[in-house]
């Protein structure tokens, strides 16, 4: 299994920086940054820096994690120059990136800066189109579409990318979601806990099936936020509490126990955000317990 790492995109870029490069070197797999221009709760004139620079630049300073966006949003991008955003810092990174996908749902982004937000079905429905168009760039063709919502006129994708570029797709929709997670993507991304994972992860097999597609060539990822206690006590007094998002709460032994739950769902790579670890060395201990008393014992 992999384990990543997820920099918070508010953070100062020093902080982004080195926070990155320090991941690489006490061992995780891959280093992901939301694609957002907005904080989505709270100040909405907080400092978020824009996801394909940052990745640029992370590309450059780290040399063997894998590197993607969680996810982009679909909406922000003509998908053609997002395309060729990804394929350059894959080259930048020599073949390390990840390009994850999503409809977009952030509603005061497109608000604030005038880009065509549209209805849940608009938004699917051009996610759709970009997943065609991103497919037959990537193979090296050109591509002609006269679509609903884009149009390609020969277009290219020179040069091609370095490594193999997988699409992931996020979100658990599992209608239209993971109907196109089956239909174009190498790997799929949900928050989720793993109860979540195995029945979402059911509903993918049943698309695979009806797509004549093999599931085991989709790699599928989880986020939850991480609470690592040493105390048990504090750790079931926080089960207890409502959590925002899908989490992981224990002791290292506990969360040994999660994880080969998520092992058992069928997850290859799950994710850690540092939205709940603190800054500095509070959270970078944090992260080396995490990998040495939970990580290590899912590793080959």
């Amino acid at each position: 299994m992999r384990f990543s790492f997820w920099i918070g995109n508010g953070h100062p870029w020093d902080e982004i920086l080195s926070s990155g490069v320090r991941a690489e070197e006490t061992g995780w797999d891959g280093l992901w940054f939301a694609d957002h221009f907005m904080p989505f709760m709270g100040d909405d004139g907080g400092p978020i820096h824009e996801a394909w620079s940052a990745l640029s630049g992370l590309a450059q300073a780290t040399s063997r994690v894998r590197l993607g966006p969680l996810v982009c949003g679909n909406t922000y991008r003509n998908p053609a120059v997002l395309l060729k955003q990804a394929i350059t810092t894959d080259h930048i990174s020599n073949g390390r990136v990840v390009l994850g996908m999503g409809a977009g749902w952030q509603e005061n982004e497109h608000i604030a800066y005038g880009l065509e937000y549209g209805t849940f079905t608009d938004r699917f429905q051009k996610l759709e189109e970009s997943l065609q168009i991103l497919h037959g760039l990537r193979s090296g063709e050109r591509v002609d579409l006269a679509g609903e919502h884009y149009t390609m006129v020969n277009a290219p994708a020179a040069p091609a990318p370095v490594g193999e570029l997988p699409i992931m797709i996020g979100g658990g929709g599992e209608k239209k979601t993971l109907r196109m997670v089956a239909q174009y993507a190498e790997e799929w991304n949900v928050w989720g806990t793993p109860e979540i994972m195995a029945q979402k992860g059911a509903v993918l097999d049943e698309h695979c099936e009806r797509l004549d597609r093999d599931p085991a060539t989709i790699q599928r990822s989880a986020v939850a936020l991480l609470f690592l206690h040493d105390d048990a006590a504090k750790s079931a007094a926080q089960r207890e509490k409502p959590m925002p998002r899908p989490s992981m709460i224990g002791t290292p032994e506990e969360l040994v126990e999660t994880m080969q739950a998520y092992a058992d769902a069928g997850v290859d790579e799950v994710i850690v955000p540092d939205f709940t670890l603190g800054t500095g060395g509070a959270r970078d201990e944090l992260l080396d317990q995490f990998l040495a008393e939970v990580a290590a014992n899912f590793r080959d």
